[in-house]
């Protein structure tokens, strides 16, 4: 017997490619998996037993890939105090409303860039826990005194446990074997530190972290283990510099990038993943150091500039948040300021679709509607083209699909699809 299948019609396809949209489109998903998108006079016709979801003319797009999250966190402070007054298993249950939040604003996908242990993404891939598929770099290298060495004035360290957050090195040999600790306990990706940051609590964005040295020695480390790549918090120029000489993937941040570090970009092929609805800080004041306040509040307009001048000269940019820093649940936010910065509306979504699964390394599987990819699909009210602002308000995204299953659907009046009950955990 043929397997049934869902035929989504009465739609506009904004695929995740740049393609110009396709104005009623169908979208055909069998077992999880799609097998059409395209015009609905090129789609097959239903058989017998075939679901038809017609969606009134709403704009389906990818599901998103965020990459750069913290699930395990809620704010700097939480990051730097190692949630050490959360007892464990409240911690777990808060990190799976987080991703219960991040993947109902639209959010299929992330890249989880320390704080969260490997049980988070074995939780959601076992369907313990409803949330984003989770790529991990599990902890944060740096440098003692360094962005990730959140030592107390007391001398106390809340990372001197054994669920901590932070990995500390201070010399190629010890970044090596920091890296097998960390290949070890399952990271996917390597998350260095090669700046300060707006909220270390020793140092500052503009102070180098680990050397280019020492983030050449992880690179050619996690070559050695089947490669895995390294992604660089790196907010000054020089640590911008540093990492991409080092041989890292991807810049998180960049914020006061120059143009030397732009040129060393383009012929890397490095990406740049901007983060910048950090800048949406004012209503989190009450969750940050004055120190983090005072020093974004300084840096903001020079951020701009900076992250405008790499887009314009042609960085590759990869949508990421750093939501934990910035706030859970409204990761398409960052799609406004990308358009900020120099991006097209279509430019962003690509951004945070196609290229953002690129980085990650899943866009064989994610990141655009197509034949053969996984049935992550994202209906919004409205045509995010002409406002992509529509997709930063959870509201106006009102069907999530993941792997094909219905993750959120609020179409209809009261949020509740009339009829059968919800799935599981609705």
């Amino acid at each position: 017997m043929t397997a049934a299948r869902t035929l989504y019609r009465d739609l506009t396809l904004v695929d995740g490619t740049g393609a110009s949209p396709v104005a009623d489109a169908v979208i055909v998903v069998e077992g999880g998996t799609i097998v059409h998108a395209g015009p609905r006079e090129q789609a097959p016709q239903p058989r017998p037993g075939d679901l038809e979801v017609p969606l009134g003319g709403r704009t389906v797009l990818p599901g998103f890939v965020d990459a750069h999250v913290h699930i395990g966190f809620e704010s700097g402070k939480e990051l730097a105090a190692n949630n050490a007054s959360v007892p464990r298993s409240l911690h777990a249950f808060e990190s799976g409303d987080r991703m219960r939040r991040t993947l109902e604003a639209g959010v299929t996908s992330v890249r989880d860039l320390g704080g969260a242990d490997a049980g988070f993404r074995a939780a959601q891939e076992r369907g313990l826990v409803r949330g984003p598929r989770m790529n991990m770099a599990l902890r944060l290298m740096s440098h003692t005194g360094g962005h990730a060495d959140f030592t107390l004035p007391s001398g106390q360290n809340p990372h001197d446990c054994a669920h901590t957050g932070a990995e500390i090195a201070d010399s190629p040999q010890e970044a090596v074997v920091a890296t097998r600790r960390l290949v070890r306990d399952g990271a996917d990706v390597v998350k260095v530190c090669a700046t300060g940051g707006l909220t270390s609590p020793s140092d500052g964005p503009t102070d180098e972290g680990l050397t280019q040295e020492e983030i050449a020695a992880i690179v050619a480390e996690t070559a050695r283990h089947g490669g895995r790549p390294v992604a660089a918090h790196a907010q000054g120029a020089a640590g911008v510099r540093n990492a991409v000489r080092g041989g890292a993937a991807s810049i998180e941040h960049g914020y006061l990038v120059d143009d030397e570090g732009i040129d060393l970009m383009l012929e890397n092929g490095t990406f740049l993943v901007p983060t910048l609805s950090t800048f949406y800080f004012e209503e989190r004041l009450h969750l940050m150091s004055q120190k983090a306040v005072d020093t974004k509040r300084a840096l903001t307009e020079e951020t701009y500039r900076c992250v405008s001048r790499a887009v314009e000269r042609g960085v590759r940019v990869a949508m990421g948040t750093d939501a934990g820093i910035s706030e859970h649940g409204r990761n398409l936010r960052e799609l406004t300021q990308l358009v900020s910065v120099g991006l097209s509306p279509m430019a962003a979504i690509v951004a945070g679709t196609r290229d953002a699964a690129e980085l990650v390394g899943t866009d064989d599987r994610v990141g655009t509607v197509e034949a053969g990819k996984l049935a992550d699909l994202v209906v919004c009210d409205g045509d995010p083209l002409a406002d992509v602002s529509l997709l930063g308000d959870p509201d106006n995204v009102k069907l999530v699909l993941q792997g094909g299953e219905t993750v959120k659907d609020i179409r209809w009046e009261g949020g509740r699809r009339p009829g059968p009950a919800a799935p599981p955990g609705f």
